[in-house]
């Protein structure tokens, strides 16, 4: 009887070091928890450069340059003191191109008047009718005096910058408007004159609004 008792006892321990020993082998050649997240992690991370290695050298330029315009509520800021207190704005060569127009074009406007200028600039940009560029809007016709589209660029008179604070505030104007700021002064204009003069095409395009001493018009498709 005793002999009995101790082999049952034996083979249970038997059993239950074997079942000791196959959950030690499980746990050893179980799947590591973090390895899918490395793996996801990875995956991401290919993706990220597949869709970085689309995005062109200007965009991401773009992308990457520093954004001091747009107010927290993503609106385009007319206040005059609360622009000259922001930090100084750059950009490439597209910036200068619409910094240099708004000096020339619209420095005598106010502060909505010069966002105007800009929603014109860039509204001809939109449109297949114009250069898909910034300066190639801006310099359109340059070099044949009077038949520019901006009248600074072939007027014949050089093109200093004599008011650094002013040239100051109307770059930070056009990186906010780069920048994705609202076209909502003109109602998609894409041409304008001032109170002094009256082309042609003013009578044929319809007017769309009255800022300062520039009248705005949006060309007829």
């Amino acid at each position: 009887m005793v002999g009995r008792l101790a082999a049952t006892a034996l083979a249970a321990a038997m059993v239950m070091w074997a079942g000791t020993a196959q959950a030690q082998v499980t746990a050893s050649t179980s799947t590591d928890p973090t390895a899918g997240i490395n793996i996801r992690l990875s995956s991401l991370m290919g993706e990220e450069r597949t869709s970085l290695g689309a995005v062109s050298p200007d965009r991401l330029r773009r992308i990457g340059a520093p954004f001091v315009g747009r107010g927290a509520t993503g609106q385009a800021i007319y206040d005059v003191a609360a622009l000259d207190a922001m930090p100084r704005a750059r950009g490439n060569a597209q910036w200068q191109c619409l910094t240099e127009a708004l000096y020339f074009e619209a420095r005598g406007e106010s502060v909505r008047g010069q966002y105007a200028v800009a929603e014109v600039i860039l509204n001809r940009v939109d449109s297949p009718n114009y250069p898909n560029s910034i300066c190639g809007v801006v310099n359109q016709g340059t070099g044949q005096r009077y038949a520019c589209q901006f009248t600074y660029t072939c007027d014949g008179r050089p093109e200093r910058v004599t008011e650094t604070a002013m040239h100051r505030r109307l770059g930070k104007i056009a990186r906010i408007m780069i920048d994705g700021g609202p076209r909502d002064l003109t109602q998609g204009a894409t041409h304008y004159h001032t109170t002094a003069v009256n082309p042609r095409w003013a009578r044929v395009y319809p007017r769309t609004a009255r800022i300062g001493t520039h009248i705005f018009y949006r060309q007829a498709y």
